[in-house]
C-alpha cells in the first residue's frame, strides 16, 4: 500500500487503481467485529437488510415477527467500542405493523424519507420514515415473497412484486397502482432485481426453475428465459437436458431463490434449491459454467446475497446454513467462510463505503464483519526459498485502522 501511495503521489498511477487496490485488500480480510455490534431487536429471524444509497448511513431490517427497524451505522458516541443503536421501530404495537413475516424491505433510492417494505400479509407498504406511516399501501391476493426498485431508474418508479401467484406484478409509486403484470412464469415468483444497468430491464426467479429477463416497455415483456445448458458444446439451447417434464426451459435444477447483478449489469448471478450458484451473461443469457462446488441452498423463500464493489476480483457473500460464503465471482474460487451465527443466515448486505458486511440470521442477531487490518493483501501463498516460510505476496499493512479512518 506505501508502495501505491508513492506511485499515486509521483504521478505514476491513477486513483482509481489505488481505489481499488485498498479495497480489495479491505474486503479480502472480513472478519467478525470486535468492538462493534448492532442492537437487537427481533425477537425471531432477521430476513433481510438494506443499506440506504442517499446518505450511506441507515439500515433497514425485517424480520420473521413482522417488526421493522431503522439504524445509524454511525459511531456517534465516538467511541471505540460501541452499539449501532435502532433509532426507530416499526414494533407489534404500532397500528401499521406487518402482521406476518417480513420478506423485503427497500430504501428509495435518492432519500432516506421513504422506503419499502412487503410481507407474507400480501402487502407492500411505501413509509413515510419521519412519520413512519404508510403513505400508499397495495394489497395483493397472494402473499408477497419479495420487490425491488430500480437503483439507477430516471423515466419510470416501478416496483417489481413477486407472490405466491405466477404473475409478475408492477406497481407505479407515482399514480400508486398496478400498472400491468408479466405474464409467463408458472409457478411462485421468489426473487426479482431490477438490472443495474438498463433500467427498464428486470430479473426474475421462480418455483419452475426458472429465471427470466423481462423488458418491461415490451407488449410480451419476456426477452428470454436462462436456459442452464447455453454455452455448453454438448448440450445447446435445444438440449432436452434443459428442459422438464412439461418441454419449458430451466434454468436451475431447483427453485431459483437468489438474484443478483453484478455492479456494470453485464452479468447476472442466480441461486437455486438445486444447490447451485451459476453466472450468466445478461446480453445473450449464456451460462458461463464457472464451477462454485456445491453451494447448499435448503430455502423455500428467497434468499439475499451481496455483491463487493471496486475490487479485483469481486466477491459474492452468499447465506449457507450458520455461515457467510465469499466466493470470487468469475473463477468460482471459494475465498473465506464468515462464522459467528448460532443458526440459519437469512441474508447479506455489503457496505461499499467502509467495505464491511452485514449480516442477519434465524438467531436474531446482525453480525458486522470489518476488515483486518493487520493481514497483508490476500493472493496466493509463495515459499520464501532464503528462509523457507510461506508468505503472502502483497503489499505489507503499515497502517492502523485509527490512521485510515
Amino acid at each position: 500500500m506505501l508502495g501505491l501511495l508513492s506511485s499515486r503521489r509521483n504521478g505514476a498511477d491513477e486513483p482509481p487503481r489505488l481505489r481499488v487496490a485498498e479495497s480489495t485488500r479491505r474486503v479480502f480480510n472480513l472478519e467478525l467485529s470486535s468492538e462493534r455490534d448492532v442492537e437487537c431487536v427481533h425477537s425471531s429471524g432477521v430476513n433481510v437488510l438494506d443499506i440506504d444509497q442517499a446518505e450511506n448511513k441507515y439500515m433497514l431490517s425485517g424480520g420473521a415477527d413482522g417488526v421493522i427497524a431503522i439504524y445509524n451505522l454511525e459511531n456517534v458516541s465516538q467511541k471505540p467500542q460501541y452499539t449501532c443503536k435502532a433509532i426507530c421501530t416499526v414494533g407489534r404495537s404500532h397500528a401499521h405493523v406487518h402482521q406476518y413475516s417480513v420478506e423485503t424491505v427497500q430504501w428509495y433510492t435518492h432519500d432516506t424519507g421513504m422506503f419499502l417494505s412487503s410481507s407474507f400479509d400480501k402487502t407492500l407498504k411505501a413509509w413515510d420514515t419521519n412519520a413512519l406511516e404508510p403513505a400508499e399501501i397495495y394489497t395483493f391476493s397472494e402473499k408477497v415473497y419479495c420487490h425491488h426498485m430500480s437503483p439507477i431508474a430516471t423515466q419510470h418508479s416501478l416496483i417489481a412484486v413477486g407472490t405466491s401467484g405466477s404473475k409478475v406484478q408492477l406497481c407505479d409509486l407515482r399514480t400508486g397502482s398496478s400498472t400491468h403484470i408479466l405474464n409467463g412464469h408458472r409457478n411462485a415468483v421468489l426473487a426479482a432485481r431490477w438490472s443495474t444497468r438498463h433500467e427498464f430491464v428486470l430479473a426474475t426467479g421462480s418455483r419452475d426453475n426458472s429465471a427470466k429477463l423481462w423488458d418491461v416497455r415490451k407488449a410480451t415483456g419476456c426477452l428470454l428465459t436462462l436456459d442452464q445448458h447455453k454455452g455448453e458444446a454438448w448440450g445447446g439451447s435445444n438440449s432436452s437436458s434443459s428442459r422438464d417434464r412439461s418441454g419449458t426451459q430451466t434454468s436451475h435444477g431447483g427453485h431459483v431463490n437468489g438474484l443478483c447483478f453484478t455492479k456494470d449489469g453485464l452479468h447476472l448471478l442466480t441461486l437455486g434449491t438445486d444447490d447451485r450458484l451459476k453466472l450468466w451473461r445478461t446480453d445473450t443469457g449464456t451460462n458461463l459454467l464457472v464451477n462454485y462446488g456445491r453451494v447448499s441452498n435448503g430455502s423455500r423463500k428467497g434468499v439475499k446475497f451481496a455483491m463487493s464493489a471496486d475490487c479485483s476480483p469481486d466477491l459474492v457473500f452468499i447465506p449457507m446454513g450458520s455461515h457467510v460464503t465469499a466466493f470470487e465471482i468469475h473463477s468460482g474460487r471459494v475465498h473465506t467462510q464468515l462464522s459467528g451465527h448460532y443458526n440459519k443466515v437469512n441474508c447479506c448486505e455489503y457496505y461499499s463505503d467502509f467495505q464491511e458486511l452485514y449480516s442477519g440470521g434465524n438467531d436474531s442477531n446482525i453480525l458486522v464483519w470489518v476488515p483486518n487490518m493487520g493481514r497483508t493483501q490476500p493472493e496466493e501463498e509463495e515459499t520464501d526459498k532464503k528462509s523457507g516460510s510461506k508468505q503472502r505476496s502483497g503489499f505489507q499493512d503499515s497502517w492502523s485502522s485509527s490512521d485510515e479512518d
